[in-house]
């Protein structure tokens, strides 16, 4: 019941939002801005035929990328979180790189690497990671020392250790992180499709806005809105399990039945 209720306030302002959309619009005669009805008419006859070549491909990329992201996060931030002298000869560079938009590197990927799928990955991975890998750093970098201390003295050592305490223990950040690198990879999926690609739903959505196709345009839009949604609830079901024991251990600290 619980999860219903969740599901339902997760939905409940889209559909709001929905719903004025097609009250405000009903009666719209602009050609920018048509009624609602029109765009959802156009969603069928538009995507079902581009979903294997242009909306599956683009979903395809952005789980790579966002895994790819992950990977490298996780990977490059536990030794650099749990050694102070690494973390401070490398911080300068972070800080740097952390500062450049995303967008911003997509001329300079697509100069040295050209067109094609492995450059839309890149560019999901190149500004998807950040979020990833600073927050695994500050995970890493809090774990309580008494349970270090504790893993010491019971000879946990190696990829045990490495299991056992440090990524159960960063795990809550590193999970914000990953929330928050999702986010970013859906904006960069679409940006390298139109940018880069030369096929995806990114750029599909482009050719429809140059082509004046402006219904097509619309239902590509609300598609990606969808998606986004959809991403979402998948990551809640995933962090929910991930973190039983994280919301377990916080329940009776916040007083919840």
């Amino acid at each position: 019941m619980a999860r219903l209720r969740q599901l339902a306030l997760v939905l409940a302002l889209p559909v709001a939002l929905l719903a004025l959309c097609w009250l405000l619009l009903a009666d719209s005669t602009s050609f920018y801005a048509p009624p609602l009805r029109r765009i959802l008419a156009a969603f069928g006859p538009t995507w079902a035929p581009r979903w294997a070549s242009e909306v599956a491909s683009s979903i395809a990329l952005l789980v790579i990328g966002y895994a790819g992201a992950v990977v490298a996060g996780v990977g490059l931030g536990i030794p650099l979180g749990a050694r102070p002298r690494l973390r401070a000869v490398f911080e300068p560079a972070l800080e740097l790189f952390r500062a450049i938009p995303p967008p911003a590197l997509v001329p300079a990927v697509k100069l040295v690497f050209g067109w094609g799928p492995a450059t839309n990955v890149l560019v999901i991975v190149s500004g998807a990671v950040w979020p990833v890998l600073l927050n695994t750093i500050e995970g890493v970098r809090a774990i309580d020392e008494v349970l270090a201390d504790t893993c010491r003295c019971y000879g946990i050592t190696g990829a045990r250790r490495l299991y056992v305490l440090v990524l159960r223990a960063a795990s809550p950040q590193i999970i914000t992180g990953m929330r928050q690198a999702l986010s970013i990879a859906i904006i960069l999926m679409v940006i390298s499709d139109m940018m880069v690609g030369s096929s995806g739903l990114g750029f599909t959505i482009l050719e429809f806005q140059r082509g004046f196709s402006i219904p097509e345009m619309w239902s590509g839009i609300l598609l990606l809105g969808g998606l986004g949604v959809v991403l979402s609830l998948v990551f809640r079901g995933f962090e929910a399990v991930a973190l039983r024991w994280y919301h377990g251990l916080r329940r009776p600290q916040r007083g919840d039945a």
